[in-house]
């Protein structure tokens, strides 16, 4: 059954963003990070398009996003889950080989036990607090971590040792995020002693991976440039400059498409759906579209979000309900039922973007795109 609207993910997209990536990342390991359904994007249409262009590495953050990756991929890849797993799901993640961040004492010692009751190793990655204040451990506790670990190498393989980054997407946070790169790096001598040659090192995410050179170690967490998007406005300037270019080289993966439901005249002086947000001053054609909040398209963009249809940009007006939206469309008279409507993405020579959306709304690209529901349909074009 179609639902009321499906996305289309762009392969030759894809590529360039990947293409890209590599290339900025230049010796150092892409990991994919495909969090959040893929940051909307779908795992079960994603991912495969990520192992076609030879992406082998690939995080999540939980274990039950683990399993909806593995249901769609070969064995041969390697997958790292960032945060969450159940006690009842940490026998699964080590049955599968799936490797782990590890930032308290409880979580250790409960991987310590499954792997010697499975006689698998657990594969770790150590995560450590850097000034994020968030998961990780301290530089107190590191000492008893390592001796743990050293003393129970034959079901612990120390697979990876990182931080995460408290915002390297703004300049604001310059001074944070420097003490950080230096917090990290006084760890790596302590961790050397049980380091072998498997162990990654890793700090950068996309933002850092071009704001902060340095933090592209063994392997860097790639999310939101895949998928076409600079981290901030602020990144894409900084980076344009750099390059002395004002092309943009990401390409966006993702457009959002649905058809017009039905049209309707509204005489002038009448008030349009619910409430008194939008009167009309003229007689007002509207085009209905099946999309509201409950399908990801904010209420907050109520008499401020845009539309294209026919290769032109419309405004929506009044309300948006939880599964519908009305559109100003007096000014063409040649729209009909079931014409193309899109939300996001490019119809001729205009563009709804994303971040068009969180201009309006106060959402920031990573939000509008997981909110996207799992089961609107997602199509693969070339």
């Amino acid at each position: 059954m179609e639902h009321t609207s499906y996305i289309e993910l762009s392969k030759k997209a894809l590529k360039n963003n990947i293409e890209f990536i590599k290339k900025e990342l230049g010796q150092t390991k892409l990991s994919a990070v495909i969090k959040g359904n893929a940051y909307g994007h779908g795992y079960k249409e994603y991912a495969p398009l990520l192992y076609d262009f030879g992406v082998r590495h690939l995080s999540v953050f939980s274990a039950d996003e683990a399993f909806d990756v593995l249901n769609v991929l070969p064995d041969n890849i390697t997958l790292l889950i960032l945060g969450y797993i159940d006690d009842v799901q940490l026998e699964w993640v080590i049955q599968q080989g799936i490797e782990f961040y590890v930032f308290d004492i409880e979580r250790l010692d409960k991987a310590i036990q499954m792997a010697k009751k499975l006689n698998k190793k657990a594969k770790i990655h150590i995560e450590l607090e850097t000034g994020m204040n968030r998961t990780g451990f301290d530089s107190r506790e590191l000492t008893t971590i390592i001796s743990k670990i050293e003393s129970e190498l034959l079901f612990i393989e120390l697979k990876g040792v990182c931080s995460h980054l408290a915002g390297a997407e703004s300049i604001a946070n310059y001074k944070r995020i420097s003490d950080q790169i230096t917090n990290f790096k006084k760890f790596i001598p302590l961790v050397d002693s049980i380091k072998n040659s498997a162990t990654d090192f890793h700090l950068a995410c996309s933002a850092a991976s071009i704001q902060y050179p340095e933090t592209k170690l063994d392997l860097a967490r790639i999310g939101i440039l895949q998928y076409g998007f600079f981290p901030s406005n602020e990144v894409l300037v900084q980076y344009l400059a750099k390059k002395n270019s004002t092309v943009n080289p990401l390409q966006r993966v993702i457009s959002w498409k649905t058809k017009v439901m039905d049209l309707k005249t509204v005489k002038r002086g009448e008030f349009i759906g619910y409430g008194t947000s939008y009167f009309t001053n003229r007689n007002t054609v509207i085009a209905l579209i099946p999309v509201g909040y409950s399908h990801g398209f904010s209420r907050s963009l109520s008499n401020q979000g845009k539309v294209l249809i026919r290769g032109k940009r419309f405004d929506v007006i009044g309300i948006v309900n939880m599964n519908m939206m009305a559109v100003d469309v007096t000014e063409n008279s040649a729209i009909e039922k079931g014409d193309e409507v899109v939300l996001i993405g490019q119809q001729g020579s205009q563009e709804i973007s994303v971040s068009s959306f969180s201009d309006f709304s106060d959402q920031v690209n990573y939000e509008l795109l997981t909110r996207l529901p799992s089961k609107i349909t997602r199509l693969i074009k070339e």
